[in-house]
């Protein structure tokens, strides 16, 4: 993904040519986008196979065969690709396909005849294999992308980061009703704080946002949580490794806080302790949020949807090269997400 200037933020429409938006390059540094290439092209060899064999003896060494012929050049042109994506990248939009389709007749001229392959493979079927698998590939990520047009994924973001704004401003409204008429100077503040946070929800969570602004937005929802629970809410923040100028998803962080206050805080009479972890491994950031488990069952089932949610914009966002993990473990309940490194340019 390409870095933007401080102060700007980075729109889903230009990440998801990870997905291959319609009109757009595929991001062929992505794991998602080489693992679906390397597929495509063997289920077609595996199909051309299964046509051209007589009986279904001769399928199992056939497929054995193409292998040894095809894996070779296919991970060379992969890793071309791999290279070449910033050069594709500039080219105009429709220009850069038969240039990907030019490279991967390349590399099977230059590695004909296939490694293993008997005399009577011919040049012309070995290229024309090659074009049919080129063009093959590049439909496929046409159709992706149109399949995950920037209107439709923007419209199915705006869906779900609207499921977390009701629960969210509910419970936060309530904190504040909650110390209105005990401490007025503080409900006053508390609503200020609101006020701020009603100005993030408000933006159109289609872009990426710095990690540290995120971070802002969860301390504000934890003070507000703080009118309500008092000392029973413990946070405990390691940043010592985070990383400055991440870029994570908007409300990435916060709906696992609210999730964590809800089943980790609320129904003890005992203070319990979140722990909040953010750091940069190579490139990647790691972000972990834990809480007791109590033993108090619970009929909201907010839990499983902000996960589900959370997941869901990942993919949007990152395609494969993001996860998330849930562990349950010596009494704590941890969600551990792992997502590559953007950040801002400097």
């Amino acid at each position: 993904m390409a870095v933007v200037s401080p102060g700007k933020t980075q729109s889903i429409s230009q990440k998801p040519k990870a997905l291959a938006i319609d009109g757009a390059l595929p991001d062929f540094r992505n794991i998602g986008v080489i693992l679906r290439v390397i597929v495509l092209v063997n289920v077609l060899a595996v199909g051309a196979v299964v046509l051209r064999s007589r009986s279904t003896d001769e399928i199992v060494p056939a497929m054995v065969a193409w292998a040894g012929w095809l894996e070779l050049p296919l991970f060379i042109t992969v890793l071309l690709l791999y290279l070449a994506q910033p050069v594709l990248q500039r080219l105009a939009p429709g220009r850069f396909w038969p240039v990907v389709g030019m490279l991967a007749v390349v590399v099977a001229v230059f590695a004909y005849p296939p490694l293993g392959a008997p005399s009577d493979v011919a040049l012309w079927r070995w290229l024309g294999w090659s074009v049919l698998a080129s063009c093959a590939v590049m439909g496929y990520f046409d159709y992706r992308g149109r399949l995950y047009s920037p209107a439709l994924t923007e419209a199915r973001l705006h869906a779900l980061t609207a499921r977390i704004r009701p629960h969210f401003l509910f419970n936060s409204l309530n904190a504040v009703l909650g110390v209105m008429r005990e401490d007025p100077r503080r409900a006053e503040r508390a609503l200020e704080e609101l006020a701020d946070m009603f100005r993030v929800l408000m933006k159109e969570h289609k872009e990426l946002v710095s990690l540290d602004s995120e971070i802002g937005l969860c301390e504000r929802y934890l003070d507000l949580e703080r009118l309500r629970l008092g000392d029973r809410l413990v946070v405990n923040w390691d940043l010592t490794c985070k990383p400055a100028q991440a870029l994570v998803p908007p409300l990435l962080l916060q709906p696992l806080l609210e999730n964590a206050v809800y089943h980790g805080i609320e129904p003890s009479l005992q203070p319990g302790d979140i722990a909040v972890r953010v750091a940069r491994r190579s490139s990647e950031v790691l972000i972990e949020v834990s809480n007791p488990m109590v033993d108090t069952p619970r009929a909201h089932k907010g839990n499983q949807i902000a996960q589900a949610n959370i997941r869901e914009r990942l993919s949007l966002f990152f395609d494969l090269e993001a996860d998330m993990r849930i562990d349950r473990s010596e009494g704590r309940y941890s969600v551990r997400i792992r997502l590559p490194y953007r950040r801002l340019k400097t």
